[in-house]
């Protein structure tokens, strides 16, 4: 798949070079960095903010370690869950067409003061690889 356009020009979709070492350390199965996608909030409720619909684009990166699964978008985590942690059955992941990785949930599960839906989709070549492996966990 190609690179998101704001990761060639602006490098936007990096993992975090703070969290970098500490995925290092777990053992990289698979990195991807300047994925093209999308996240979808439905019925989103936050402190201060409320989103019946909204669909934002975004560059990210995907990370999968031998003990993690993680998911950032403009190299904020969206997805940072141990292998082994019961919060990772949560999530609804599956690939709805070939090179399209969709991950559902609910922020409530993350945060009980957030409420609705949250789709991330993210275009990559591995999409199978990080179902399998999450789906296995």
């Amino acid at each position: 798949m190609r690179k998101s356009w704001l990761y060639r020009l602006f490098k936007l979709g990096r993992v975090p070079r703070e969290v970098l070492p500490v995925l290092e350390s777990e053992g990289i199965v698979l990195l991807e960095e300047g994925l093209r996608g999308s996240v979808t909030l439905r019925k989103y409720r936050a402190p201060g903010r409320y989103h019946s619909y909204k669909k934002s684009i975004l560059a990210g990166s995907l990370v999968l370690t031998e003990k993690r699964f993680a998911a950032f978008a403009f190299s904020k985590p969206l997805i940072n869950l141990p292998l082994h942690d019961d919060r990772l059955r949560s999530l609804e992941v599956s690939v709805p067409r070939e090179g399209v990785l969709e991950v559902k949930f609910d922020p409530s599960v993350f945060d009980l003061q957030t409420s609705g839906s949250v789709e991330c989709r993210y275009y990559t070549d591995n999409a199978l690889t990080y179902l399998e492996r999450v789906q296995s966990a």
